[in-house]
């Protein structure tokens, strides 16, 4: 601290004294004038300050080395004395500049305690609202975390100060916001501690277009959030706080004790309308176009209120309103309140919604209302893969070539929990043994020749929390039959060329069109691999099971065909369909499909309806009664044999008696529906019977 001396203790010098008493940089060491009455002298007195008439009995003395001479007498013979008399040390400044430095550090004194009282004001807004916030620098560094935002996260707020935004919240899309210099509104997010919040991450930019950040308000939709939120370190300047407020697009008031309007961020002005000039200094209830002032309401009870729906501005916009108390040591400072467009949530909620539809369709196209079907035997398929649709069990699905196995499997998978994650699906008889294994379980680098470095993921990894559909199961060889025999045992695989087990959670699908029975029983098929498959089997009738179900399935057709060749075909006549009818579809749906397409292609443009002259030649079915069931009594076969046989033509007559009804077949024999499906399988008559 440096000592200072004044001489002259007249209005200047007084002046001066005052100034620099308060100083915590400088120590009047004595003030001096000629004349002892005058109201520096008296006011040094006051404030025990060393005074006497002759400036030289402190200039000179020994024990009290002078700093700074302040020369406030006006004389200039006086300011030359003094110069001649100070020593090498010591500062004269003439009484004019003395008072302007002084009038410039009491000058930054207040400007810095008017900055403070600004902080303070942005601190109060941000520690009363009901949202917990984040702000990251331009390198991912957090350096804003309120009380909530740490409750919610399950952090410690002063330890979190200046960590990486990844390592506090490894999920967080902040750093990707920096990177886009993009708005993104209502983004759910599963915390690692298995909150779940909704949010809204700004990036911060400056008129330069400049980012230096990036900035999450969020809220716990699963539990109310506390209110009372504090800022626990403010590292940024003056205009980042700015730049958080003015970026929201949540609209944001604050009224005083009072209840009159003292802050509001623009997107305040683009929800209800109003401007500064219509709000600041206002009283609360002018933004109100229908309901009472949630702002008054706090202020009488002291108590936040959440959730208030009311209309405001000149435009009657509907709105939610949070509004929390402002309590600086017990006393009552105002509010702040919290506005959301009701409007912008119901449409960024449509749009989610419209987003999550479009992924499905990238990946799992189809649901169970694009499954078409009202016979017997297609509701009881449906019913059952919508029971299996809701448990983690290993579906199998049996059915003749292009019978739908693949839309079930859709829509299984879209009728589950899974419906968001990865739908893969895979052909086991498309690809080579070697290629298919790497191809389901992925490889370790240096595994085979051309195997990329670093391996490769499998597609059992990537369909992880998802579902894989496994489609002609039975083509599998004997070594991926024992793999994914582990995969469905274990819930891990090993990649080829590795010895590490990796875990995976998969739903598996499973798809066959050959009897897997006898597969068992000539060794080509895994009995264990079997059981494990076969937990929840469904079997998926053929089209000519079903031929009741054919006119709904043209018309589902005839849509997506005159979609894909730009064609507006109407629908069938009458006669052209009872020659659909009245063919096996050994191909099923895809045939039918197939004759369909073909008849519309060779359609002319103002044609509407599909004739018979349309289609295609169908060798139709020749329909004979049997007399007898064909047992030949000359036969050389065993009783065994030539029972089973006749067993299997009963079963066929009966079925054919019965149009392929299963249920009515079952009843007819007095057997139950399981040991009917048994036998078809048995005798092969799923292919066979109805031609």
């Amino acid at each position: 601290m440096q000592n200072v001396l004044i001489v002259g203790a007249g209005k200047g010098g007084t002046a001066i004294l005052e100034i620099l008493y308060e100083s915590s940089v400088m120590k009047i060491a004595a003030v001096c004038d000629v004349k002892e009455d005058s109201p520096g002298i008296q006011l040094a007195k006051k404030n025990n300050i060393p005074v006497g008439s002759d400036w030289r009995d402190f200039l000179n003395n020994d024990t009290n080395t002078i700093d700074i001479v302040i020369e406030v007498t006006g004389d200039k013979k006086v300011f030359e004395e003094i110069r001649e008399a100070r020593g090498k040390q010591t500062v004269i400044i003439p009484g004019s500049v003395a008072f302007l430095i002084a009038k410039l550090m009491e000058d930054k004194e207040g400007l810095i305690e008017e900055i403070q009282n600004e902080s303070f004001k942005r601190d109060l807004i941000l520690n009363s609202t009901d949202d917990g916030m984040v702000g990251i620098d331009i390198k991912g560094h957090i350096i804003l975390l309120n009380k909530s935002a740490a409750k919610m996260i399950g952090t410690d707020q002063e330890g979190t100060i200046g960590k990486h935004i990844l390592d506090v919240i490894p999920k967080s899309k902040l750093p990707h916001v920096i990177e886009t210099k993009r708005t993104e509104i209502n983004q759910e997010l599963l915390l690692d501690n298995g909150l779940k919040i909704i949010t809204n991450r700004i990036p911060m930019i400056t008129e330069d277009n400049e980012v230096i950040g990036a900035f999450s308000v969020f809220k716990d939709i699963t539990e109310v959030v506390n209110l009372a939120e504090e800022i626990t370190n403010l590292k940024e300047i003056q205009t980042m706080l700015e730049a958080i407020i003015h970026s929201s697009d949540d609209a944001i008031s604050v009224v005083d004790e009072e209840g009159k309007g003292i802050l509001i961020n623009p997107a305040y002005t683009r929800i209800t309308g109003l401007s500064q000039e219509e709000v600041i200094g206002k009283p609360a209830t002018a933004d109100i176009s229908e309901g009472e002032s949630i702002h008054f309401k706090v202020l009488q009870t002291r108590r936040s209120i959440r959730g208030t729906r009311m209309r405001v501005g000149p435009n009657r916009k509907e709105v939610i309103v949070n509004v929390a108390p402002i309590i600086v040591n017990g006393k009552l400072k105002g509010s702040v309140g919290v506005i959301h467009d009701v409007s912008e949530i119901q449409s960024l909620t449509q749009e989610l919604d419209r987003a999550r539809q479009i992924i499905r369709t990238l990946e799992a196209k189809y649901m169970f209302d694009d499954i078409v079907g009202d016979s017997e035997e297609m509701k009881i398929a449906i019913e059952q893969a919508k029971l299996g649709a809701k448990t983690p069990a290993t579906v199998l699905l049996r059915g003749e070539s292009g019978t739908g196995k693949e839309l079930f499997a859709h829509a299984i998978h879209n009728a589950s929990n899974r419906k968001y994650n990865k739908f893969i699906r895979v052909n086991c008889a498309a690809l080579s043994e070697s290629l298919l294994e790497s191809e389901l379980f992925g490889y370790e680098e240096g595994a085979f020749s051309g195997a990329k470095r670093g391996g490769k993921r499998g597609l059992f990894e990537e369909a992880n929390n998802g579902s894989i559909f496994l489609d002609e199961i039975g083509e599998l060889s004997a070594n991926t039959q024992a793999k994914l025999l582990r995969v469905l045992q274990e819930n891990e695989i090993v990649r080829v060329g590795g010895t590490k087990s990796v875990s995976i959670d998969v739903r598996v699908v499973a798809a066959t069109n050959v009897n897997l029975e006898k597969g068992i029983a000539d060794g080509s098929f895994r009995e264990d691999l079997y059981y494990r498959l076969n937990r929840m089997p469904i079997q998926i009738p053929p089209l000519r099971r079903r031929t009741s179900d054919i006119p709904r399935i043209a018309e589902r057709l005839i849509l997506k065909i005159n979609q894909d060749y730009g064609r507006n075909v109407e629908g069938i006549s009458d006669q052209a369909m009872n020659y659909l009818m009245s063919y096996d579809w050994p191909g099923n749906v895809r045939e039918l499909e197939n004759v369909i397409g073909r008849a519309i292609i060779f359609m002319q443009y103002n044609e509407t309806i599909i004739e018979e002259k349309h289609l295609p030649s169908l060798q139709q079915k020749q329909v004979s009664k049997k007399q007898d069931f064909g047992i030949n009594t000359s036969s050389t076969e065993d009783l065994a044999s030539r029972l089973e046989q006749y067993e299997k033509n009963i079963i066929q007559e009966v079925l054919e008696q019965n149009k392929g009804n299963k249920t009515a077949t079952a009843k007819t024999l007095n057997i139950s529906v399981r040991n009917l499906y048994y036998k078809l399988e048995k005798y092969n008559i799923e292919k066979n019977s109805m031609k």
